[in-house]
């Protein structure tokens, strides 16, 4: 699908001291792991996934049924503090269009974000579907974190 690019300064707060503190050689690897336990703990669909790091960059590697599968991935990997970008290399079997991606802005809330996309603003519960894998509210959103906005 592409590179992404997220603020790494951002997002939840999956990694611990575990990682911080390990040996340069081994941070990769356990940084990986912890992603990939992030990624099953909000129970995102796959078929096969490797989770690599580059520094602060992920690269996702695997199979996936569907697009939205695939986009959702990509940004509960990239709305971890410290990942700055997440390069997907994952193959789709059934494609469909790719959803626009939105970095909220300080003063975004979702219906102004679907008047935006949707041009009405009470199409924010469309987005908060998107997104319910990484958002228990519609008004708990952040600065800096990146939405899916799906076709409607």
């Amino acid at each position: 699908m592409g590179l992404f690019s997220f603020i790494k300064t951002v997002g939840s707060k999956v990694f611990g001291s575990k990682e911080s503190q390990a040996p340069e050689a081994e941070k990769a690897t356990l940084k990986a792991s912890v992603l990939m336990d992030h990624v099953k703990k909000l129970g995102l669909k796959y078929e096969i996934l490797t989770i690599t790091l580059r520094g602060d960059d992920v690269v996702l590697q695997g199979k996936v049924a569907n697009q939205s599968d695939s986009e959702k991935i990509v940004l509960a990997v990239g709305n971890v503090e410290g990942v700055d970008t997440v390069d997907d290399q994952m193959t789709v079997s059934e494609w469909k269009p790719v959803s626009k991606f939105h970095t909220v802005m300080e003063g975004d809330w979702l219906s102004k974000i679907a008047e935006k996309y949707y041009g009405d603003a009470k199409k924010y519960d469309v987005i908060f579907e998107a997104n319910k894998f990484m958002l228990d509210d519609p008004d708990k959103i952040y600065p800096g974190q990146v939405l899916r906005i799906p076709e409607l």
